[in-house]
């Protein structure tokens, strides 16, 4: 699962390079995935994440706590 978020669980999408004379080969789209480092007070810890730009704004938006509970619902051990 090298190329997953895991909040939103955005991963790779597929498609076709195209080449100037028409010829398609496969090609793969991956999601602008980074590694984080959060504070989670509850835990009185620190927690790594591997989240997409997106899930980062998430993040940013719901919180840390509120975002670890939903990657626990979705079973991804933290």
């Amino acid at each position: 699962m090298s190329a997953h978020c895991q909040l939103t669980g955005t991963g790779p999408g597929f498609g076709n390079r195209i080449s100037h004379s028409h010829r398609r080969s496969p090609r793969r789209f991956d999601p602008n995935v980074q590694r984080k480092r959060y504070w989670l007070p509850s835990e009185g810890r620190y927690v790594r994440l591997r989240l997409s730009a997106q899930g980062i704004k998430t993040v940013d938006r719901i919180g840390i706590e509120a975002a670890v509970a939903r990657i626990r619902a979705r079973g991804v051990k933290v």
